[in-house]
């Protein structure tokens, strides 16, 4: 009779999840009984205040955006059961992406099921060996993922990082590439817009200048600075005074500010769009969009379009919180992005103080490794511009408690 001892795999996951929950790191899946909205039913706690979605327009639950989704549902089915160049591109597809191509003022988008697809697609796809792609070091994942796997496919593909925002380190970095005889190809810069865990922005300026000496393509990742950033939420390139057209490509998500279902996009020249679609695997090899988040998303777009109010709502909406987050008596990271993080270094504080803010009626969810680095655990606090005044009160009040407590 075997044992778990006799099977590898079955005693190792056994022995991780046992550590996990012995550090107070193990991490616990709530489940929301309803609408993301200003407030969520929790199940086990009831109504609480929300301050840990990407729902930054509070768009999630907007009537029209739920009723194109419906009429999306009723008018193309649950889906394709294909993928697009076999027989799965419907019109909302094809509406969408004009759609998003006009919010971004750039010549085409093409969708995917995730923006971690997207990632996945542009690096593989358009890089190819004698290129070098340099990546900022706090990159979203996904960038991180994508990047590694153009590295597997495409042999003879060149990979940097470049310390966090530092200019000056990613030109030594460019300069070292320059001088670098098997540095052939095209050179692509990649950062976050908004980095998602941090709430700081990429100086996409100072980017374009050294891309521009260098001869260099600039990617970025907008997943948490469309619909947040600039005077219309057209993103972090808006935030500083840039025309899209400054950034080679961008790729982003309709899972946060554009609807929060799911679904990711590239933005950028029609000849690489069509290059996507011809050699993407994530497209070659996947279904479509769902019909359904793809009609939901493109009304989510044009409702943000239509009422650029939210945005500004959604600016005064976090310099409040992060005024409440200051009087509670905790730091939290300055930047003008709805992401408030509070570090609290230890990842089983973090977690203990999340439980504790639930309790208190406030849903904060407490990052850990590996999700942020080991020592930099934190309380991430979102705002929306759904929220209330009532509702960033109640989060203050729940911070003041947690400070006492927590001392």
């Amino acid at each position: 009779m075997t044992t778990i001892a006799d099977r590898p795999f079955e005693g190792r996951t056994q022995k991780i999840l046992a550590s996990l929950k012995d550090a107070g790191q193990l991490k616990h899946l709530q489940t929301i009984e309803g609408p993301m909205g200003a407030t969520v039913k929790l199940r086990g706690y009831g109504e609480v205040a929300c301050f840990c979605s990407n729902n930054y327009m509070g768009l999630a639950d907007h009537p029209e955006v739920v009723e194109a989704g419906i009429e999306g549902l009723r008018r193309y089915g649950a889906g394709t059961a294909s993928v697009r160049f076999i027989c799965g591109t419907f019109e909302c597809h094809e509406t969408l992406e004009a759609k998003i191509a006009e919010f971004y003022g750039c010549e085409a988008a093409y969708t995917f099921t995730s923006c971690w697809n997207a990632n996945e697609a542009i690096f593989p796809t358009l890089c190819e060996p004698g290129d070098l792609i340099i990546s900022d070091e706090l990159n979203h994942a996904s960038i991180i993922d994508g990047v590694r796997l153009a590295g597997v496919i495409k042999k003879g593909l060149h990979k940097g990082v470049f310390k966090h925002a530092d200019l000056g380190d990613l030109r030594t970095k460019l300069e070292a590439a320059r001088a670098n005889v098997q540095v052939t190809g095209a050179i692509w810069v990649v950062t976050d817009g908004v980095f998602s865990m941090e709430g700081d922005i990429g100086d996409l300026p100072g980017l374009r200048a050294i891309c521009d000496e260098f001869g260099a393509l600039l990617v970025v990742d907008d997943s948490h600075g469309t619909g947040v950033m600039g005077l219309t939420g057209r993103g972090t390139h808006e935030h500083w005074g840039m025309d899209a057209t400054k950034v080679d490509y961008f790729t982003g998500t309709l899972g946060k500010s554009l609807g929060g279902a799911a679904g990711g996009y590239v933005v950028g020249s029609r000849k690489a769009i069509d290059l996507l679609i011809q050699r993407g695997r994530p497209t070659l090899f996947s279904n479509a969009l769902p019909a359904t988040v793809a009609c939901s998303a493109q009304k989510a777009i044009e409702v943000l379009m239509r009422e650029p109010q939210r945005v500004q709502k959604l600016r005064d909406n976090v310099a409040y919180a992060r005024t409440m987050i200051r009087e509670a008596g905790f730091k939290v990271l300055e930047s003008p992005t709805a992401i408030c993080p509070i570090i609290v270094h230890d990842t089983a504080k973090a977690i203990a103080m999340s439980k504790r803010l639930l309790e208190l009626g406030v849903f904060v969810i407490g990052f850990g490794f590996p999700v942020v680095p080991e020592g930099h655990a934190r309380l991430r606090c979102q705002v929306s511009a759904a929220h209330e005044k009532q509702h960033l009160d109640a989060f203050g009040e729940a911070l003041r408690k947690l400070r006492k407590e927590f001392r």
